[in-house]
């Protein structure tokens, strides 16, 4: 069920600051609910080196001596995607739910110092068929 702008943000609200603290929200969401989750353990680690720029020319090698090239090898499997995919989904529940919490709220602040230094969002036209972003 779509949340209609009425509820989410002031009917007087200007259009610009709507897309500024929906700007700050998603970027702190984004750190606080995506990024700081099992994807970085999926992000450690070391990270081949390319010459050609699109990976075309490094391959792995698996325990069966399967070459295997850079670009058809899954970085994820069925059961982390499932386990990051939990995790998310309840840390946006638990920011949604709990937002007004003290510790909550302590931590989404601390975290929207550091989103603020993040590239501002832009609207995905793949989510939506038109651009809810213009006024």
């Amino acid at each position: 069920m779509a949340l209609s702008r009425r509820w989410r943000y002031s009917h007087r609200m200007k259009p610009n600051d709507e897309q500024r603290i929906a700007a700050k929200l998603a970027k702190t969401m984004a750190l606080l609910c995506v990024r700081n989750t099992k994807l970085e353990n999926i992000h450690a680690g070391k990270v081949p080196s390319t010459r050609t720029g699109d990976w075309s020319d490094v391959i792995v090698v698996d325990a069966d001596g399967n070459r295997i090239p850079w670009t058809e090898v899954s970085h994820i499997s069925d059961d982390e995607m499932c386990d990051l995919m939990r995790e998310i989904v309840n840390r946006l529940y638990t920011f949604h739910l709990c937002a007004d919490e003290p510790g909550l709220q302590a931590t989404i602040e601390r975290w929207m110092v550091v989103a603020a230094k993040s590239d501002d969002p832009e609207i995905d036209p793949r989510m939506i068929k038109r651009n809810c972003g213009d006024s």
